[in-house]
């Protein structure tokens, strides 16, 4: 192979790796527009709206928290199983998930813990690997995603 054919060989992995990317990309962008829509009616709406202040002023994990999303069971079992950015929607949890999940995941994530009066996104990661069991390894993708984009 010649200088010039590696060259057209790169340019074409080039464009076909910019394909896959916007396919993903296409994906997150449309799941950006229509994020939490189930919540935006019923059971979810008016149940979500008689707590959400009640959450934004407890503390993510504490009793009182958990104590709030055991009243909310109805709505969260609507919004868990309409929304695959939840590990709850799977059947295996977390380990079933595809990155895109993981992503629109992890900024759901980040975003909770602006609307909570003592929102700690790194407590949050940690909480929910005990949570919803996963890896060390996962844990610093997490870890490590925060630091770079937020």
């Amino acid at each position: 192979m010649n200088k010039f054919e590696t060259m057209c060989e790169t340019y074409k992995h080039k464009q076909n790796v910019s394909k896959c990317i916007s396919v993903i990309l296409y994906d997150l962008i449309i799941r950006s527009i229509y994020h939490d829509d189930s919540k935006l009616k019923n059971p979810e709406i008016d149940i979500f709206t008689e707590y959400t202040s009640k959450l934004t002023n407890s503390t993510y994990g504490s009793d009182e928290y958990n104590q709030f999303l055991k009243e909310m069971k109805v709505a969260l079992d609507s919004h868990y199983a309409n929304n695959s950015h939840h590990p709850e929607y799977y059947n295996n949890g977390i380990k079933d998930m595809t990155l895109v999940d993981l992503i629109e995941m992890i900024c759901d994530w980040k975003a909770a813990t602006m609307r909570h009066n003592d929102g700690d996104i790194y407590k949050s990661i940690e909480f929910n690997q005990k949570r919803f069991g996963y890896s060390d390894e996962l844990k610093q993708i997490f870890i490590n995603t925060i630091d770079s984009y937020f």
